[in-house]
C-alpha cells in the first residue's frame, strides 16, 4: 500500500496492474476531518476507484486551493479599496495646494480635485478587480458542486469533501 497525498485530501489504494484501476480503502476525506472519523475506517470493504476517479478527486482538491488562494487576495483587495475609501475622506478634510498621490512607487502631487479624481479611477479599478475575483471564484465553485455531487453519487459516505471553516 502507497500513500498519495494531495492539498486535503488522503488516499490510501493498491493499484491493479491489469485493469489499470485502483482499490482504495474508505474514507477520503480532509486532513483537518482525519483525527475526528479514524474509528470509521472499514478496511473489509474496499472501494474500486478508476483513474478517472482519481483524476475527479485531484481536480476538485486543486479548485479547493483555487477558491482559498481567491477568497486570501478578495481579503487583499476589499483592504485595499477601504484604504482607498479612507484617503478620500481625509483629503476632503486636508486644506493643503498640493496633495501627494502614490503612482506606483513615486509620489507625485496634483492639486485636490485631480487627487479625488484619480481616487475615483483607482477606486472603481479595484471594485473591477474584486468583482472579478467574485465570478472567478463562483465559477470554480459551480465546477466543485458538480464534482462533488459525482464523487458523492460515486462513491458515498466513502469520501469527504466539505469544508470545515
Amino acid at each position: 500500500f502507497d500513500y498519495f497525498r494531495k492539498p486535503d485530501v488522503h488516499l490510501h489504494f493498491s493499484r491493479d496492474r491489469k485493469s489499470k484501476s485502483f482499490q482504495f480503502s474508505p474514507n477520503i476525506m480532509s486532513s483537518k476531518t482525519d483525527s475526528k472519523n479514524k474509528g470509521t475506517f472499514q478496511p473489509d470493504s474496499d472501494v474500486h476507484i478508476t483513474i478517472d476517479d482519481q483524476m475527479k478527486i485531484n481536480k476538485f482538491a486543486n479548485f479547493n486551493a483555487k477558491v482559498e488562494d481567491l477568497k486570501e487576495e478578495l481579503k487583499v483587495r476589499q483592504n485595499e479599496l477601504k484604504n482607498l475609501e479612507e484617503a478620500g475622506d481625509e483629503i476632503e478634510l486636508m486644506d493643503e495646494d498640493t496633495i501627494p498621490f502614490l503612482i506606483g512607487e513615486v509620489f507625485v502631487s496634483h492639486d485636490l480635485p485631480r487627487t479625488q479624481e484619480l481616487l475615483a479611477e483607482a477606486k472603481e479599478k479595484k471594485k473591477q478587480e474584486i468583482e472579478n475575483i467574485q465570478k472567478l471564484s463562483k465559477d470554480i465553485q459551480d465546477k466543485m458542486g458538480d464534482l462533488k455531487a459525482h464523487l458523492y453519487g460515486r462513491f458515498g459516505s466513502n469520501i469527504y469533501l466539505e469544508n470545515d471553516e
